[in-house]
């Protein structure tokens, strides 16, 4: 049996037929495609039809759809305006055999995105991940495209293979117009007067090393964080809407962080 041969499409499962008890492979599956910062992106070569990969970085919007932002002379931009169909390999890799460590396929396709509100909207989530990008950002030649995700594949190590469609890796926006209309002020004001609760987040929460963390955005189920190379997601525990439940949460797990520090 290979690692394709998994439950049906939706449904946890692994190589061994199920997955192993505890072990969460959704959360999994989000964590990889918002916390990793890079990955082989699968095109389909234009003139002979061959797979052809290439390494990208990669941000997502507010559902978790990766973004990206190409050059219209990269060859994998070209494959993708004659085929749109494609596929992402997330990995955040690791000390030890690569195989060991979890990663996510997402497959889709991907679409240039000329509306300038939406361009907007992705240019400003891409370079709160990638700052650095602002330097071509704007260049002509530049555009942002965003993946139309239709499924995804986790292999989170041994026994730990599952397919899952797309709804069950992105994130529903259903309800949270306000909150999405609130990001930029409320990621500024945590970037400008709570650094502290920032680093509790990432240290405690999520257990990275300590560091000038800064948030990077948020949506309805969490909030995603950067310290220089490093990333961290931290995963609200339960779906907020709205500014004010945004609050609440966030001094919950401030709350949280101190005492368990």
């Amino acid at each position: 049996m290979n690692e394709a041969e998994t439950a049906p499409e939706g449904k946890p499962g692994s190589r061994l037929g199920q997955l192993p008890a505890g072990y969460d492979a959704i959360a999994e599956s989000k964590r990889l495609l918002r916390a990793t910062r890079s990955g082989a992106l699968a095109t389909i070569e234009r003139a002979h039809g061959h797979p052809f990969a290439t390494l990208v970085t990669v941000a997502t919007d507010h559902d978790g759809s990766p973004i990206l932002l190409m050059s219209q002379l990269s060859a994998h931009t070209k494959n993708l305006d004659a085929e749109p169909r494609c596929s992402i390999l997330l990995s955040q890799g690791g000390k030890g055999d690569p195989l060991a460590h979890p990663r996510l396929t997402v497959y889709g396709r991907a679409v240039k995105q000329t509306d300038e509100g939406v361009r907007a909207r992705l240019k400003a989530r891409f370079l709160a991940r990638h700052p650095k990008s602002a330097l071509y950002a704007d260049f002509g030649d530049f555009a942002f495209w965003r993946m139309q995700v239709d499924g995804a594949h986790l292999n989170g190590g041994f026994a730990k293979a599952a397919d899952y469609k797309a709804e069950s890796v992105l994130t529903s926006l259903e309800g949270a117009d306000t909150l999405v209309a609130a990001e930029a002020g409320a990621v500024e004001h945590m970037n400008t007067d709570h650094t502290e609760a920032l680093g509790l987040y990432a240290t405690k929460l999520a257990g990275e090393p300590a560091g000038r963390w800064r948030a990077t955005g948020l949506d309805p189920e969490g909030m995603d964080l950067a310290a220089g190379d490093l990333t961290a997601r931290i995963v609200f525990p339960a779906k907020i809407t709205g500014p004010g439940g945004l609050r609440d949460v966030l001094v919950a797990l401030a709350a949280q962080a101190r005492q368990a520090g």
